[in-house]
């Protein structure tokens, strides 16, 4: 972490559970964030707080040691029961979440608070059974929590601490209904500690915050402040027919130790795969509907350095804190101003530097004055060199590739919802059977 990106505040200073210093000291932090120099002596004091920051400024920590000096020095309710957890904090995807969890476990390894993670597409029975038993410390994603919260499996009688984090992006997503119905089951805004954070404080997320929540104290870091200062951003003018020409030349031009590749579709993430793939470029693909354990597994390999290239969807662009992203690379640029921002902030994190690159091709650089607007300045724009197009191989797809470009097991489900027989004929020819009417 750079020095520049700290305050000169030490957490030594802060009048933190003994317990809870002893896990920071173990992580290496020694001075605090901005934002965590701003909300932490408010929310350890007891009050609410509403907290804007750009992703990688170590907000996640900074409602975490709060929550967890909270339960170490406030008693539990008496009528308390195993399946009650005393704080719960709100994350808009599986993969934020379970950094959460991550944190909350290397933080609080001294403190002997239990901490339990619920996201759907995980092992159901087992999520369900820790429930039951008793954590005291509950981090989830709203989608299948309500469901274990019908089916009466735990309740939110018991809670002390509420927290939500990427309140911007739960409107986004949709879940906003699934939180408040879940916040309301809860004991009211005066007998709980509460903290919201988010990218904007936009006038809906204020008014959740002045809803749920007991006159909050709002904290901001660099408000206006739209994108990274220390990303140095470049965009290239470029054919559809030439992105990856132009993506293969500029990997072996320079040096991508951890890089991010974003698409805006799935069909275009699997094709840059393939491409990348039979390029002999290591690589790999994360989207909404990978596996989850798979998903877990490549992200890991991912901050270990292990995989040098991920490709995302913008299921990635929020929430996550994989360390050291050399290079944010838009295949795609995306629809919305916005996500451009989150896209790059994954680099550049915690006061390093780093590269982003934009490929402004047919199909979408009609986003790019939008994009321009939105951050306040023109990017720098760059013609593709002669020489930096790489004739590609052609692309090496999982399992048989078919004329419409998909793989074996996509052929079959797009027929069978048209009503037609998932088989081939003899010789690859498609043998249509449709369904009886």
């Amino acid at each position: 972490m750079s020095d520049a990106h700290l305050s000169r505040i030490r957490f030594g200073s802060l009048n933190m559970a003994p317990e809870l210093l002893q896990g920071v000291e173990a992580a290496g932090f020694a001075y605090c964030t901005p934002i965590q120099a701003l909300s932490l002596p408010e929310a350890l004091q007891g009050r609410d707080v509403a907290g804007q920051a750009q992703t990688g400024t170590g907000k996640t920590a900074a409602f975490l040691l709060a929550t967890m000096h909270w339960l170490l020095t406030k008693p539990a309710h008496e009528k308390r029961r195993a399946n009650q957890p005393r704080a719960v904090i709100f994350a808009p995807t599986r993969e934020l979440a379970i950094q959460i969890e991550r944190d909350a476990r290397l933080l609080g390894q001294y403190t002997g608070l239990e901490t339990g993670v619920v996201y759907g597409g995980a092992d159901y029975v087992r999520q369900r059974a820790m429930l039951e038993e008793g954590i005291d410390i509950l981090v989830a994603t709203p989608g299948r929590i309500i469901d274990y919260f019908k089916q009466k499996v735990f309740d939110f009688k018991g809670i002390d601490v509420m927290v939500l984090d990427e309140a911007d992006r739960m409107f986004d997503l949709g879940f906003i209904d699934d939180v408040r119905y879940l916040i309301r089951r809860m004991p009211s805004p005066d007998k709980r500690l509460n903290m919201l954070f988010s990218a904007t404080l936009s006038y809906r997320v204020t008014e959740l915050a002045y809803e749920h929540m007991n006159s909050p104290v709002e904290v901001e870091v660099e408000p206006d402040r739209k994108t990274v200062d220390r990303v140095r951003q470049v965009v290239y003018y470029v054919a559809m027919s030439d992105k990856i020409p132009l993506l293969l030349g500029l990997l072996a031009r320079e040096h991508f130790s951890r890089t991010i590749l974003f698409v805006n579709t799935k069909r275009a993430g699997e094709e840059v795969a393939a491409y990348l793939r039979s390029n002999e470029v290591e690589g790999a693909l994360i989207s909404g509907d990978v596996p989850q354990n798979k998903r877990i597994r490549l992200l890991e390999r991912f901050s270990n350095g292990d995989l040098p290239i991920l490709v995302a969807t913008d299921v990635a662009a929020r929430g996550l804190h994989i360390p050291d992203v050399s290079h944010v690379i838009n295949y795609d640029l995306p629809n919305d101003p916005e996500d451009y921002v989150h896209r790059i902030g994954r680099t550049a994190r915690a006061g390093a530097e780093g590269d982003a690159i934009s490929f402004a091709c047919e199909a979408y650089s009609y986003h790019l004055p939008d994009i321009e607007e939105y951050i306040g300045y023109k990017i720098p724009s760059e013609p593709p060199e002669s020489g930096l197009l790489v004739e590609p191989k052609p692309p090496k797809w999982r399992g048989k590739k078919y004329h419409h470009g998909g793989d074996k097991a996509k052929f079959a489900r797009d027929r069978r919802r048209r009503g037609q027989s998932p088989y081939l004929a003899k010789g690859g020819k498609i043998r249509s059977r449709e369904k009886p009417r």
